[in-house]
C-alpha cells in the first residue's frame, strides 16, 4: 500500500493528516533501515525546521494502531519503526542493534500453533538474532590490530 492509499483511508475514518504526518509516513513507507523515533525527527526536521518530537511519537503511535506501521521493541534498546506493516521476519544484529527484513512464509507454522493450542492465532513475530557482516569485519579488524 502507498502513502496516497493509506492517507486516503485514514482521512475516511477522520484523522487530521498535515504535511509533517505525510512526510513521516513516506520516510517509513520508503526505507528498509528500520529507523528509530530519533532518527525519522533528524530525517523530517530536514524538510520540516519546526516539526517536534512530540508530533514524530504522536503519528508513530497512530500509525501503529492503524495498523500501518510495525513498533519493533528489542528490550533496552530503543523502538524501531518498519513502514512495511505485512508480516515478515528480522534478522537482528546484536552488536550494533541493525535491523534487516527476512520474508519467508510461515503460514504453516501458525496454523500448527493453532492446532496444538486450540488458540484462534491473529499473528505473530518471530527475530532471528547474529551478528551483520560489517560488525563481523570490524572483529576481524581489530583481532588482527592486537
Amino acid at each position: 500500500m502507498d502513502a496516497i492509499q493509506i492517507l486516503r483511508q485514514l482521512k475516511e475514518k477522520g484523522v487530521r493528516f498535515t504535511p509533517q504526518r505525510q512526510a513521516i509516513l513516506e520516510y517509513l513507507l520508503g526505507t528498509d533501515t528500520h529507523p528509530t523515533a530519533e532518527e525519522i525527527y533528524q530525517h523530517v526536521r530536514a524538510k520540516f525546521p519546526g516539526v517536534s518530537l512530540g508530533t514524530i511519537y504522536n503519528t508513530l503511535n497512530m500509525l501503529k494502531e492503524h495498523g500501518y506501521i510495525l513498533e519493533l521493541s528489542y528490550g533496552d534498546m530503543s523502538s524501531r519503526f518498519d513502514g512495511h506493516a505485512k508480516n515478515h521476519y528480522h534478522v537482528v544484529c546484536s552488536e550494533c542493534s541493525k535491523v534487516v527484513d527476512f520474508h519467508r512464509p510461515l503460514l504453516q507454522l501458525e496454523q500448527e500453533a493453532e492446532q496444538k493450542t486450540d488458540f484462534q492465532i491473529s499473528g505473530h513475530r518471530l527475530e532471528f538474532y547474529g551478528i551483520c557482516p560489517e560488525c563481523r569485519k570490524k572483529r576481524i579488524l581489530i583481532k588482527q590490530a592486537d
